[in-house]
């Protein structure tokens, strides 16, 4: 191992990581923002654009489980950059849409390559630094996708007034796209490979804390069979698909709720995608490094808790805009805090060498979650012309999220 460096290679994995994930997120959670442009300029209705977004996380859900198992097996070098050439193409044709059809096609196919922008990320991040450090550090990376939203929140209204919404996806994919080459010339999969320990780690690495039902940590590979065994792995994996049922009705339809229900301008609709993203950044550089200390379980109760007495709050604010800012930002607060957490739960509660496969394998229950309410609430929305009642279901499947977690033993 090489024993000083000016600058820890963990720091380019990072750095690489964090724009990775930027770019990625601000097209999955822009299309919230660009959403209303796009019901309105292609005649389309919620339920329909619910769909155009459950074809990504069909596809997405559906690969997942084996992207991250080709991440343990193969490395993740290869896996994110081919899947960010391929979530190049699909945002950047996502632009030249004309019809439902064709949206979902395209959207699907960026559905395809952002299965490689979380579970691989989460396991490269967590095996380039000390057990001790990964919160914090998951925090650091995690600040991309919430800038990512807070960045659509506000150029896209610039982007309409001055250009096309379509524009949005064009530049988006070019991003993507310049991207690939960075990461096959600076992406390493593990620091063993390139001569260095974890970043934070001064000795030979060790974790008495990790202990798993069955689970012999000696192999090199582990099967997933052998994790479905666990009872963690199922009351985290349904806690999971809970919080994603609650978060995605939202985070999808919010912009939409503002400008038609609440009839706020598009700037102010726009607005609150910013102040929910700029609410992702503080929950991922504050929560997150404070779960080294508190657990994760404890910090998903927190974060959890929240979550339901936003929703609630959102519906309760109305047209009152201090109110409704306060509990938008809390609930970006949560949601930042949300899907890195439960991803650092698969390092504390299972071996190193599975980390990507137990993300990978607890993806279908956060898309089955993100897909049912899409539909739902959409469905919801057309036929009674609001969205309080799909709003108040995910409070409820926020409690629920919140009982699951609270049965996980230490």
């Amino acid at each position: 191992m090489k024993k000083s460096q000016r600058l820890h290679w963990a720091w380019i994995i990072f750095g690489i990581c964090w724009v990775n994930l930027f770019v990625n997120y601000s097209a999955r959670l822009g299309y919230a923002v660009i959403l209303p442009e796009m019901i309105r300029t292609l005649g389309i209705g919620r339920a329909a654009v619910g769909s155009i977004y459950n074809f990504y996380l069909i596809v997405y859900v559906s690969i997942s489980p084996f992207t991250g198992y080709l991440t343990d097996r193969f490395g993740a070098r290869r896996v994110i950059t081919t899947c960010l050439l391929i979530l190049s193409l699909g945002v950047f044709f996502m632009g030249t849409v004309t019809s439902l059809w064709s949206a979902c096609f395209f959207f699907a196919i960026a559905g395809l390559g952002s299965t490689g922008m979380w579970a691989p990320i989460v396991a490269l991040v967590q095996r380039w630094v000390a057990i001790r450090r990964r919160g914090m550090m998951m925090g650091f990376v995690s600040t991309g996708f919430g800038l990512g939203l807070a960045t659509m929140g506000a150029v896209f209204p610039w982007v309409v007034e001055n250009l096309n919404w379509r524009y949005a996806w064009y530049f988006l994919g070019g991003m993507a796209l310049a991207l690939v080459p960075l990461n096959v010339l600076l992406l390493r999969s593990d620091p063993e490979s390139a001569g260095f320990q974890p970043w934070g780690q001064a000795a030979a690495p060790s974790n008495p804390d990790i202990n798993i039902n069955t689970i012999n940590t000696a192999e090199k590979r582990i099967p997933l069979g052998t994790l479905l065994k666990s009872n963690r792995f199922w009351l985290i994996g349904l806690s999971y698909f809970a919080i994603a049922y609650s978060l995605y009705s939202i985070t999808t339809f919010m912009v939409d709720y503002a400008e038609y229900q609440l009839e706020l301008t598009k700037g102010i609709a726009s607005r609150l995608a910013s102040i929910h993203g700029i609410g992702q950044v503080l929950g991922v550089l504050t929560v997150l490094p404070l779960s080294d200390y508190l657990g994760r379980k404890k910090t998903i109760l927190i974060s959890n808790a929240v979550i339901v007495v936003a929703l609630i709050g959102i519906l309760a604010a109305g047209k009152q805009l201090v109110l409704l800012y306060f509990f938008v930002g809390c609930l970006g607060v949560a949601y930042g805090t949300t899907f890195p957490i439960y991803g650092l739960c698969a390092g504390d509660y299972f071996p190193r060498e599975a980390i990507a496969t137990v993300v990978g394998a607890w993806t279908p229950f956060y898309g089955c979650g993100a897909v049912l309410t899409h539909w739902i609430s959409g469905i919801l929305r057309d036929t009674t012309g609001v969205y309080n009642q799909a709003f108040i279901i995910s409070a409820i499947m926020a409690f629920v999220g919140l009982l699951l977690m609270s049965r996980v033993k230490k």
